[in-house]
């Protein structure tokens, strides 16, 4: 008996197996919810789903049951195809750490960041005054190695005049992003894989590779348009515009949120 009332076309045994089923599908189900939605509304639409199909399997409503698994497997598609860019960075490294430590590619330990972020802040600045398109990714605790591959080898100290060099229009390295680690420019030239949410503005390849790679690690991307020369900044999958007079602020506070374990 369950709640007085004892399953007519299921064995208890067979009963209690489909219930535990439906639990640990749920469990998993939801342990890629915390890795990949992270958002309230699907905590909640996942507890109300369990609730409802956990009861139409103990009373033994098999059409109630059809239609919940069908309307939950419609919503669970619909969830996941709204967060591809998440879903992609989950398959990719679903064991992935933020507190992993980064990759030594030999640069600098100790330097003066003051200084390294006013290099930074003046070639961004006079990218954005001469329109020049630019993209500059700063590595942080995720390795970017593997995407850094189909990039050219830089390894030079990071200043103001060699960024601007390398985006100015012409160059052989000016296409791609530029990608930074410590004080030392790695490589030039890199080409991310855009991300695959939808929009409802305007987003350039440029824009769009910034997300892209900020889905599937914890970098901080500056983007300079090339069309308007405005400047944006992208983290965890999102693209915030940023004003000249407050870049440098900004720039420090997105760096500052999960600083490279030294």
């Amino acid at each position: 008996m369950i709640f007085g009332w004892e399953p007519r076309a299921l064995g208890l045994v067979n009963f209690i197996i489909t219930l535990v089923a439906i639990t640990i599908v749920f469990v998993l189900l939801l342990m890629v919810f915390l890795k990949v939605i992270r958002r309230n509304f699907g905590y909640i639409f996942m507890g109300v789903s369990y609730g409802l199909i956990l009861l139409s399997v103990i009373f033994y409503l098999i059409p109630a049951m059809i239609v919940l698994c069908m309307f939950f497997s419609a919503c669970l598609s619909a969830f996941f195809f709204a967060n591809l860019g998440d879903l992609r960075s989950f398959i990719a490294n679903p064991f992935k750490r933020t507190s992993a430590k980064s990759t030594n590619f030999g640069v600098e330990k100790i330097y003066d960041r003051e200084a390294l972020y006013a290099q930074i802040e003046s070639a961004v600045l006079q990218l954005s005054k001469t329109r020049t398109g630019a993209l500059i990714t700063f590595e942080k605790n995720t390795s970017l190695r593997e995407i850094m591959k189909n990039g050219v080898p830089v390894h030079a100290p990071v200043s103001s005049e060699l960024l601007v060099t390398i985006f100015y229009p012409g160059t052989r390295l000016h296409d791609g992003a530029v990608v930074v680690h410590g004080n030392e420019i790695i490589a030039a030239s890199v080409f991310f894989t855009p991300t695959t949410k939808p929009f409802a503005g305007k987003y350039g390849s440029r824009h769009r590779a910034a997300i892209g790679v900020s889905e599937v690690s914890d970098s901080v991307t500056v983007v300079v348009s090339e069309e308007t020369g405005r400047i944006s900044i992208a983290t965890n999958g999102e693209l915030n515009r940023v004003d000249q007079s407050n870049f440098l602020r900004s720039f420090e506070t997105y760096m500052a949120d999960s600083e490279p374990e030294e």
